[in-house]
């Protein structure tokens, strides 16, 4: 899922990569790969590029070593995209080759 959420007064779009039972956990904290309409060359084998589709309106690539953890508070509604199945899977791929798995 592609949500957005606030950061230093700007509005980012995110994927969340938490499962439903940790979204449905205390304390509301969930873990999030941003998205950014840039990528460097040097990061191609991080970045995954996402074209654009329901309200994400520009190519879009999620940043895997941003990836973090924020507060559940901090996500604005409604979700503007829905990934694949594949896609999800390519993400998650890059994540576990950035930590060694």
């Amino acid at each position: 899922m592609a949500f957005t959420f606030t950061l230093v007064r700007k509005v980012r779009p995110v994927i969340i990569l938490n499962s439903q039972l940790i979204l449905d956990s205390v304390p509301p904290i969930i873990f999030i790969c941003p998205l950014s309409s840039q990528s460097q060359k040097e990061f191609s084998n991080l970045h995954y590029e996402l074209s654009p589709r329901d309200n994400l309106r520009v190519k879009s690539y999620a940043l895997i070593e941003h990836c973090r953890s924020i507060s559940l508070n901090r996500i604005v509604y409604p979700r503007i995209g829905q990934l694949s199945k594949s896609e999800l899977d390519n993400i998650l791929n890059r994540l576990q080759r950035l930590v060694g798995l």
